[in-house]
Parts: C-alpha cells; sequence; structure tokens
C-alpha cells in the first residue's frame, strides 16, 4: 500500500514540476508554435501564425484563406505570464465586443498544454500538443447549450 502512495506523489510532482516549468518562461515554453501553420480544410486554409513579441510574450493570429486566395483575419493571439500565471489570450473578430478573453495554463505535461476559462460560453479549454518539429494539433473544446463539443485543428508547418 506504501508503494501505491509513493508512486501517486511522485506523479503528481511530476505533473507539478511540468506545470512550473511551463510557467518560468513561456516564450521558451511555448516556442513549439513559433513559425507558420496551416491546415487544409473544404474553405481552404487555416492559418496560424506566431512570433516573439515584447518580453516573454508570443503573439499570434489565425486567419482563414479562401480558395481565390483573400484572407480574413479571425483572431488575434497572445501566450502571457501574468504574475505567477500564464495565459492564452484571444481576441476574435466580431466576437464578445471586440474584448479580449484569456485563458489560464492549468496543465503542462507530455507536450500537451491545456488553457481554461470556465466562465467563458464556448470553449470553456483550449489545448494545444506539439507533435514534433512539423506537426501541430490544437483543439477547443467545451460545452455549449448544454452539449460536450470539441473542434480539432491539425496543422502541418508551412
Amino acid at each position: 500500500m506504501k508503494r501505491i502512495y509513493l508512486y501517486a506523489f511522485i506523479l503528481i510532482l511530476a505533473g507539478f514540476y511540468s506545470n512550473v516549468k511551463a510557467q518560468k518562461n513561456p516564450s521558451k515554453t511555448f516556442s513549439f508554435v513559433l513559425g507558420s501553420w496551416e491546415m487544409q480544410t473544404s474553405k481552404g486554409k487555416v492559418v496560424e501564425q506566431w512570433e516573439h513579441g515584447a518580453g516573454k510574450i508570443l503573439k499570434g493570429k489565425s486567419y482563414r484563406v479562401k480558395a481565390n486566395g483573400d484572407s480574413i483575419l479571425t483572431e488575434t493571439l497572445q501566450i502571457r505570464k501574468v504574475g505567477k500565471d500564464v495565459f492564452y489570450c484571444s481576441t476574435v473578430v466580431n466576437q464578445n465586443e471586440g474584448k479580449e478573453v484569456c485563458f489560464k495554463l492549468i496543465s503542462a505535461k507530455d507536450q500537451i498544454y491545456i488553457f481554461e476559462n470556465a466562465a467563458h460560453d464556448f470553449p470553456q479549454r483550449i489545448v494545444y500538443q506539439n507533435l514534433g518539429r512539423n506537426e501541430m494539433l490544437a483543439w477547443i473544446e467545451g460545452e455549449l447549450n448544454g452539449k460536450s463539443r470539441k473542434s480539432e485543428f491539425r496543422y502541418k508547418r508551412q
């Protein structure tokens, strides 16, 4: 029985250490997102681009590229540290009265980073998974109108 408790304690410490490490320097921890990423859809491409901002901030933008080549900005993004916490902040075009919505980093384990804002209508969680140099999986999830929803974005590096 003592071994089970010891093993559980070690797992909890490992998870805590991952979260602490991610919160020390978000621009380093999330450097895997830097660059330009794209995902092909039936309506064209979705592109997400990330770069270093001032200090330890990462700045991003997401836009759609139509079949005719026109691009439409859909949101601006930031990953930044506020106090001891790291936040993923998004300003979506024509939503939330143009106001930024932030999601707090609640888990950083096995290259999966979960940001949460339980008070937001949808999504309540935004997740990024580092799949290596040329692939990244992101998804949004939560409840909308009492139903569980999830949308995935499987990106390839441009």
